[in-house]
Formats: structure tokens, C-alpha cells, sequence
């Protein structure tokens, strides 16, 4: 009988089970097996009348893993859980032990941060038994993002024409939203410079008489201008040495961000693309996890990876060129569980990689890699000076900076903006007198803040305490497949339904749809993991609080009429309204239920592609029962249809069209066949 191993995802059976080898069999729950049941009170699956009690159910299609997964269990000798070292994969192990009925005294957890032969076999050494606080973490998690979710995405799509609403989205969505109306209610206001434009560089005016100087209007600014002259006495020269430090080693919300603005993906992209890199990759003679554990707070590197890093720096760029190892400050509502996302080898750099991987898979690898290297290096020095000009009593600043030793930029330039401005050498020449070409006014209007893009609504949502680092790029995705915001020149923009969404929430809900008690329920869930509060005690005084609060906007919540197509029902005379379905939208009778007529038409859409195989339009369209497909405009004469957006990308491997789906672009030629019917 062999030793049996049971992991989250199938990819990590391979190089797993040959880091084992033969006593050991490596097995796959392919993530969650169970989820709370959609029945009892409100739907929730949780009975809220006695002490919150889940009643978990085997996910949709899961069913036939779970009896394979019993089978495996029954013939092993010993069984070890080895799902992802986090929280999540804390309770994956906790349902799997549950579910196929493990006894306490024939398994034991295991976990590593990256899926390297020696980090796994060494973990088999140091195993444990599920640690229920963690488990109890996640557990009170999930009931309470159950009964908001339900409760509220009930409400809203009776009263509203949103479709959900959730503990962390709806904070996240108000965050766009105040922030659009901030920038819907700025006032500019007027300010003007004076700079004086020298043949080889420009000073700005910034004081008079030692005091800070700020210019309203032009009338000032004119004054100003008429008290100087050309003639500008060089008052001080100061240069001296400043140092840049690197940046530490990513966490999930720094690599989200700077993937985001460096390599333009998003952060669901990201963390897919992670995922597989963590996995595992096939390269030319093993299977081999090329980072890390991609979801994690801490900015922690190991001292071995640290210690052979450094000797690689040295090795390849100089002794000079050796940083020292950064301790990382502590954050509020840290984690901490395991380190920083970096590569598992230094030695494995980007480009001996690359033809085993793809183009997204390498560009990914190169800036997480190009991190953590640089992250160990040392600070760039850089000669900074500035000079200060008189000109009657007016005060006007230069500065300049002179790159001397490039340190950690060696390998980070291409993410940073470094720049030299080279002045001209003052150092002789103070008290000297210098010539202006000119000095000019210029206007200005101050700005707004600026709508948030992907990367700084993940950087507001992580410094305000709400959400993990598992949950970010879920949350930002959520908000934009619910059509409450939309991405315009990559910034985020509320829709209607998002900003109505949002305002009745606040009317109902302002005491816990809000960034105080998102955060403090964060850190609650925090306590019950260090078992410093009880998981019952939480849930409890929240469902006290939230569903009277539920209850009164059921009664007292105004609702959003349905708008009116402009026909008459066949059947009963009244108004035809579009209604939203669990598929979309679809033209009824507003009299249900009484009349439960549904238009069988289609609403068709404006053109998406041209058809591939005929030629005319491909547009989209919906089923009687609402839920949308793409089909070509010549139908019955053509068949064309997916349930899949075509794109006007074409297939590098057959040529035909690439659809959308949620693991990016695919070919239903010859990577789908069964899709197009």
C-alpha cells in the first residue's frame, strides 16, 4: 500500500511525485470539494438559529472526485494533505479530511512554499496536524460573505437593477464611486510659476524674503516679473551624495500593481499566470515550480536563498554590488505565514527559461525575478545638487542629479524612471552673477485626484486594511463582471447602476457597508485564527446588527421600475418591460405574475465580428431564456454560433477566430471543437 498524497491542483501531481518517487502516489482534489448548500433559512446553508451551524454539500460536479478520491484513501497506508499553505488551503485540507473521512491518527498536513525537490521532500519531515483556528478563520469567512452576498444581492436585484452586492466588493465600489463624485465636484483653482530659463537649464521660483511664495493670479504674477531682472546672484551650491535603496521582494499586491502598470496585466491575468508559474513548468530535464507561493503579505526572503543570491550578485556583477538583507517593517493585519514571491533559483534566470515557457509566462517571470535580485543589491548613489538664486529678494531653485553607480538599477532600470539632469559646474561660482535668457510666467489649474486604475485601488484597498491577498484580483474583477464600473483609458469609472447601487447600500447600510468595519471584521477574522476571539462571538454580533437592517430595507427600500419597451403584452394587454435574468436581460410582461409572457425574440446587438465562415455579421444575441450567444446574421443559411465572444485575434496555429473565456483568448477551431454547435 502506498503513502498517499492529495494536492489542490493536478499540475502539481507530476513534479511532486517524482520529488517522492515510488512509495508515495500523488492525487488531485482539483481545488474545493465542498461549499456551503444553498438551502434552509434565506437559502444561506447556514442555520442561523443555532449558532450558526454550515451544512456543506459536495460541489457541482464534484461528486465523482470525491468517490475517486475515497477509493485512493481506502488502499494507502497513510495519507498527507498537502493543499496550499494558506488559510484556503487550510480548509481544503480540513473538507477533505472530513469528507472522505480520514481518522485523525492516519494523516498528518503538510505544507511548502515552493515546489522544489529538496523545499517538499524536507517538508515530509516536518509535518502537523490541520490547525482548526486557521480552518475556523476561513469557515466564519465564508458564512459571513455568505449571508451579505445572499441577503444583499437579493435585495438589490429586487429593488435595483444591480446583481450583487458583497462585504468587500461593495466597499471597494464605494471607494470608485466618492471618489468619481469628488472629482465631479473639484473646483480648479488658478496658480501661476515664474521660471527663469537659462542656456542649460531652468531655476523655479519658489520663495520672497525666505518666505514660501504662491502666485493666484496674473496680475501677481506680472508684479512679480516686473521686480526682476535677467541678472541672478548664485546664493548656495550644494552637492553631496544621495542613495536609492531597491524595493523588497513582492508581495501579491505589489506584483499585481507593478504587473499592471510595467507589463499592462490585470491583476485576474496575474495571479493565473502566477499560479501556473508556481505549479510547475516543464523544462528540459524536470518539472520544477519556478516561484514561490504567490499569495502572501510578507516581504520575507529564506536566509539559504539569500545567501546564495548574494554569492550570485557577487559572482556576476561585483563585490560592490552586494546589498544587505532588508528587515521588513510590520504591517497592520499581517499574515506573515511564508515569504516573499520570488523565483526559486537564482541561478534560473529568465532568458534559460524561455523557451520552455510562453511570452505572458516569461514576461512575468523576468519582473519577479528582476525584483527579488534587485531587492538584494546595492542602493544606486547618485550626485544630487542644487542651487539656489537671488534675484531681489526673490528665491529661485535648480536641482540636478548625476547617476555615479547604478547599484540595483543595473537590473531594475527598465521599471524606474531614472533620468540625469546634468547642471553646469557651480562650483566655483558662488556669489557670482549669471544671465537669464528669459523668465516666463506660466498658468496652471489644480487637479483632482485621479480615478483609480487597477494598480491603486489595490494599493488603497490593502493601506485601508480590507481584503487579503488572495482576494484582490477576485474583487476588482467582480466589480467590473457586474457592470458596476468600467475601465476607460485603464482608470476606473462608476456606471449608473454601480453609483445606484452604491447610494442605496449607504441609505440602508452606511454602519457596515464601509471601510471602518470592513477592516475591522478583517482583523476579528485575524484574532480567531491567533484563537484570541471565538468565531461564534463574531457572527453573532454581526448577524444581530445586519439583518434587522436587512429586514427594514425589504419594507422600506423604494424599487427601481422596470423601463418600458413601448409594446403591449399578446396576452394580457399590459406594458412589456425588460427585465434582468440570471443571463441577462429579456423583454416580459410587467404584469407577472399573473402574466408570465416572455418575448421569444431575440434582442439583438450591434455587430461583433464578420462571420468565418460566410462572411456577414456575427452579433450577439439570447436564448428564450435569456443567456447570451454570438451567432451570424445569415442564420438559418448559416450555422455559425459559440457561447464565447469572438475576437478579431486570429489562431497563430490554424488560423481561425479566438474567443474570450475566462482563461484568456482560445481557438475553437483546434483547441475547442465541441464549443461551436
Amino acid at each position: 500500500m502506498k503513502k498517499l498524497v492529495i494536492v489542490e491542483s493536478p499540475h502539481k501531481c507530476k513534479p511532486i511525485g517524482a520529488y517522492l518517487g515510488s512509495e508515495y502516489k500523488v492525487v488531485s482534489s482539483k481545488g474545493h470539494i465542498r461549499d456551503l448548500a444553498t438551502t434552509g433559512k434565506f437559502g444561506l446553508g447556514v442555520d442561523v438559529e443555532n449558532e450558526f451551524e454550515p451544512n456543506y454539500v459536495p460541489i457541482k460536479g464534484k461528486k465523482q472526485v470525491i468517490t475517486e478520491l475515497k477509493k485512493d484513501v481506502k488502499n494507502a497506508s497513510f495519507v498527507y494533505l498537502a493543499t496550499d499553505p494558506d488559510r484556503e488551503g487550510e480548509a481544503i485540507s480540513w473538507h477533505l479530511k472530513e469528507a472522505l473521512e480520514i481518522k485523525e491518527e492516519n494523516y498528518e498536513r503538510v505544507t511548502f512554499n515552493e515546489i522544489t525537490k529538496n523545499v517538499v521532500q524536507n517538508a515530509f519531515n516536518e509535518t502537523r496536524k490541520i490547525d482548526d483556528n486557521l480552518v475556523k478563520s476561513q469557515e466564519t469567512r465564508r458564512i459571513l460573505d455568505r449571508i451579505i452576498g445572499f441577503r444583499l444581492s437579493k435585495l438589490m436585484q429586487a429593488k435595483t437593477g444591480g446583481k450583487s452586492a458583497g462585504r468587500v466588493q461593495s466597499v471597494a465600489l464605494k471607494l470608485i464611486v466618492d471618489r468619481e463624485r469628488e472629482i465631479e465636484a473639484f473646483k480648479p483653482e488658478e496658480y501661476w510659476t515664474i521660471e527663469a530659463d537659462f542656456k542649460e537649464f531652468v531655476a523655479t521660483l519658489e520663495k520672497y524674503r525666505g518666505k514660501k511664495i504662491e502666485i493666484h493670479g496674473e496680475k501677481e504674477a506680472d508684479d512679480i516679473l516686473s521686480q526682476l531682472s535677467k541678472s541672478f546672484r548664485i546664493e548656495s551650491v550644494d552637492s553631496k551624495d544621495t542613495k536609492k535603496a531597491s524595493k523588497p521582494a513582492f508581495i501579491t499586491s505589489t506584483l499585481q500593481r507593478m504587473a499592471a502598470t510595467s507589463i499592462n496585466f490585470a491583476p485576474s491575468k496575474t495571479m493565473r499566470i502566477a499560479q501556473k508559474l508556481y505549479e510547475g513548468v516543464e523544462l528540459e530535464h524536470e518539472t520544477v515550480g519556478l516561484i514561490t507561493y504567490m499569495r502572501t503579505d510578507s516581504e520575507r526572503l529564506s536566509p539559504e536563498f539569500v545567501t546564495d543570491t548574494m554569492n550570485y550578485i557577487k559572482n556576476k556583477y561585483g563585490e560592490q554590488y552586494v546589498g544587505s538583507v532588508k528587515i521588513p517593517k510590520g504591517k497592520k493585519n499581517m499574515q506573515d505565514a511564508h515569504e516573499a514571491i520570488r523565483p526559486t533559483s537564482i541561478l534560473r534566470t529568465p532568458d534559460s527559461i524561455k523557451a520552455y515557457i510562453s511570452n505572458e509566462e516569461y514576461k512575468l517571470y523576468k519582473l519577479i525575478y528582476d525584483r527579488t535580485l534587485a531587492s538584494l543589491m546595492a542602493s544606486a548613489t547618485s550626485l544630487s545638487t542644487t542651487v539656489i538664486l537671488e534675484n531681489n529678494g526673490y528665491t529661485f531653485k535648480t536641482t540636478g542629479s548625476i547617476l555615479k553607480f547604478d547599484g540595483y538599477l543595473k537590473i531594475y532600470s527598465p521599471y524606474e524612471e531614472t533620468k540625469d539632469v546634468i547642471l553646469p559646474n557651480f562650483a566655483n561660482y558662488k556669489s557670482e552673477v549669471i544671465i537669464a535668457n528669459d523668465i516666463l510666467k506660466y498658468q496652471h489649474f489644480t487637479k483632482p485626484l485621479p480615478r483609480f486604475s487597477e494598480s491603486s485601488l489595490i494599493k488603497e484597498l490593502e493601506s485601508l486594511g480590507i481584503g487579503r491577498p488572495s482576494t484582490y484580483a477576485t474583487i476588482v474583477q467582480t466589480i467590473k463582471e457586474r457592470g458596476y464600473v468600467i475601465l476607460e483609458d485603464k482608470k476606473f469609472q462608476p456606471t449608473e447602476i454601480g453609483r445606484e447601487t452604491t447610494d442605496k447600500l449607504q441609505e440602508f447600510f452606511s454602519d457596515i457597508v464601509n471601510v471602518k468595519y470592513t477592516a475591522n471584521m478583517e482583523s476579528d477574522l485575524d484574532e480567531i485564527a491567533e484563537d484570541k476571539m471565538e468565531s461564534l462571538q463574531v457572527l453573532q454580533e454581526f448577524y444581530d446588527q445586519f439583518e434587522p437592517l436587512v429586514e427594514k430595507a425589504f419594507q422600506q427600500m423604494e424599487k427601481k421600475e422596470a423601463e418600458k419597451t413601448g409594446e403591449i403584452c399578446p396576452e394580457c394587454g399590459s406594458d412589456l418591460v425588460i427585465r434582468k435574468g440570471k443571463y441577462g436581460e429579456f423583454v416580459a410582461c410587467s404584469n407577472y405574475p399573473n402574466c408570465k409572457y416572455i418575448k421569444k425574440e431575440e434582442i439583438e446587438k450591434k455587430s461583433i465580428i464578420d462571420c468565418p465562415k460566410c462572411g456577414k455579421e456575427i452579433i450577439e444575441k439570447r436564448t428564450r431564456k435569456g443567456k447570451i450567444f454570438y451567432g451570424c446574421t445569415g442564420y438559418p443559411n448559416c450555422d455559425f454560433a459559440t457561447w464565447y465572444k469572438p475576437t478579431n485575434e486570429k489562431c497563430t496555429n490554424c488560423g481561425n477566430i479566438l474567443v474570450e473565456k475566462k482563461d484568456g483568448l482560445e481557438c475553437l477551431e483546434c483547441k475547442n471543437k465541441n464549443e461551436a454547435k
